[in-house]
């Protein structure tokens, strides 16, 4: 992969984040997806709110830059505008509503149909889609899961997390599709070099 070139205002931005956040000590990738999540929307709440797991981000990091890379599906196409070095699976142009099930959970049966197992999931915008990813049992390399709203949200995140799934989640209702495909981008954007070969930091 080539060498990212990284913007003056990016790099300025990162240095007003960390002189007010301090996420040094924090494992390598846990810190790559905080303050890519933090820069993308400069909410520093999402310290405390976002929930990680280095050893999930490392298996998630290791499947994206593996040959082939895992295939990553989203749930609508504004997390797909914001994923900027990976083609992704969107399949809700395709989907029904049909009872109970909404199109976003048919867009997550059809695109599980498309990839199968393995694949990183990222939901910014649709309760619905992380409970039909759950009800599947998608068996993921990663869900990415920061839907944002008033109305199931939360609750949805908080099924997600106690579904055992690998997974990038927020406590809160806030989210949003820029913050899901942010926190994709820092695992895309994240040599493996940069990550020590050690568990010291797990």
């Amino acid at each position: 992969m080539n060498t990212r070139t990284v913007h003056p205002i990016e790099r300025e931005s990162y240095r007003v984040l960390r002189s007010r956040i301090d996420t040094a000590s924090l494992p390598p990738l846990t810190r790559a997806v905080l303050e890519r999540v933090i820069h993308s929307s400069a909410d520093l709440g999402y310290a405390t709110d976002l929930v990680t797991d280095e050893t999930a981000l490392r298996t998630a990091h290791a499947a994206l830059h593996g040959q082939p890379p895992a295939p990553v599906v989203t749930d609508v196409e504004m997390v797909a505008a914001g994923i900027t070095r990976r083609q992704t699976v969107c399949r809700l142009a395709d989907a029904k509503s049909a009872g109970t099930l909404t199109r976003s959970a048919h867009a997550v049966r059809l695109a599980y149909e498309q990839v199968g197992p393995g694949a990183v999931w990222v939901v910014g915008c649709a309760p619905t889609a992380l409970y039909e990813l759950i009800d599947l049992d998608v068996s993921p390399a990663l869900v990415i899961g920061l839907p944002v709203g008033f109305v199931g949200a939360a609750e949805s995140k908080a099924a997600l997390r106690a579904s055992g799934l690998p997974a990038v989640s927020n406590v809160s209702e806030k989210g949003g599709s820029a913050v899901a495909a942010a926190a994709l981008n820092a695992l895309l954007y994240t040599a493996t070099s940069d990550i020590p070969d050690t568990k010291e930091n797990q």
